[in-house]
């Protein structure tokens, strides 16, 4: 899953951001409501946590714009305005989701799950494949019932190569969805990443190279 963080109080910002970090999601901050609107323009997040009193740009109107493009990123509304008419008012802008501040962290990480779900068509929590299981909400994975020990990034292309479900994916699209922005694009990331988990996977190797377009499960 990929998120934006977006919050004029940095230490908040940045602690929600590591947060998340650690729950095996890709995230992205923005301090100002300018920079966000940049990001969501040339980005596809799943969830942005959106605070409402933002410099540059209020996050009214970034929820305003990128409802008006029809985006498939959830809104999670991360804010200190806590009346009803500002609720209300939030999620008649697209916001579908609102959280008062201050805030439970295993709210907030509950909330942004569930938003993630609905960004994307429904899949099963399990996938499954050619004897390769995922559990996406224990974040576990096993080979003929053999449990392998991944990393959060190993896990997460994996998981992208299961639910497209034998579609070739490219390298581009696992950076998208996998990494953070500030990952290097020419980076050889996905291919050392690969290598490792093709090794974790073992033999038969279930993963094909198409060279020059991808990788298919």
């Amino acid at each position: 899953m990929r998120v934006l963080v977006v919050d004029d109080e940095t230490s908040l910002a940045d602690l929600v951001a590591k947060g998340l970090c650690r729950q095996d999601m890709a995230v992205d901050v923005a301090y100002r409501g300018d920079e966000a609107d940049e990001l969501l323009s040339v980005n596809d997040y799943d969830v942005v946590v959106l605070d409402r009193d933002l410099p540059g740009l209020h996050g009214d109107e970034v929820a305003r714009r990128l409802a008006a493009r029809g985006s498939l990123t959830r809104i999670l509304m991360l804010t200190a305005a806590t009346t009803l008419a500002d609720r209300v008012h939030g999620l008649e802008l697209g916001a579908d989701d609102y959280l008062a501040k201050p805030f439970e962290y295993p709210e907030l990480v509950a909330r942004v799950r569930a938003l993630g779900r609905r960004s994307v068509a429904p899949v099963a929590p399990v996938l499954e494949r050619d004897g390769i299981v995922v559990d996406s909400n224990r974040r576990i994975a096993t080979r003929d019932g053999r449990p392998l020990d991944l990393t959060s990034k190993e896990l997460g292309v994996l998981e992208v190569l299961l639910r497209a479900d034998g579609r070739i994916v490219s390298s581009e699209e696992l950076l998208e969805k996998v990494w953070d922005m500030n990952i290097d694009p020419f980076t050889a990331a996905v291919r050392v990443t690969l290598s490792k988990l093709r090794k974790k996977l073992g033999p038969p190797d279930p993963i094909r190279t198409v060279p020059g377009c991808g990788y298919a499960l």
